[in-house]
């Protein structure tokens, strides 16, 4: 009866060492987790282009944020400047400012920006109007592309961002 009674202590034992040492284990990887969230965002642009952008951001840490195309509607989902591409790329920048906010960033946070227009003939009321809102002296990476038509043929641009905050 003593072995059994010993053998029985032995296996509570054990299982009480393998909880403590993965409670421990646990509470580590936690604290590093945490370590490793609460770190600044370390951002180097890397090989400038000409017409405002870079061609290489670098990331390291911080919380990424993809802010999903962003379109020339207020607030009410009504469109702004229809045929007007200059006040549409003011809208479309407006509400990416605003889901920036939201998220608890700013311009100076965004290290991608991805156009889709349907005519490229005035990218200078493009490029005048993004100067205003980013960075230029770091300039976010950048993708411009010339498609048929977006989801309503009214629509001229879209813009989507991809941001890094700090925690």
């Amino acid at each position: 009866m003593n072995r059994i009674l010993m053998a029985k202590r032995a296996i509570v034992i054990s299982l009480l060492l393998c909880v403590a040492g993965f409670s421990a284990g646990l509470a580590q990887k936690q604290k590093e987790k945490k370590a490793m969230t609460e770190q600044p965002a370390k951002i180097r642009f890397i090989n400038r282009a000409p017409l405002g952008y870079s061609n290489i951001v670098e990331v390291r840490g911080g919380r990424t944020l993809y802010i999903a195309g962003q379109l020339a509607l207020d607030k009410d989902g009504k469109l702004v400047g229809p045929g007007d591409f200059r006040s549409q790329v003011k809208q479309a920048f407006e509400n990416l400012k605003m889901r920036l906010e939201e998220a608890g960033a700013s311009f100076k946070d965004v290290v991608k920006l991805n156009y889709y227009l349907t005519d490229a003939s005035d990218l200078q009321a493009l490029r005048d109007t993004r100067n205003s809102y980013i960075n230029v002296e770091n300039p976010p990476a950048s993708t411009l592309v010339v498609v048929k038509r977006l989801v309503r043929e009214e629509y001229l641009i879209e813009i989507e961002a991809v941001a890094v905050a700090s925690e």
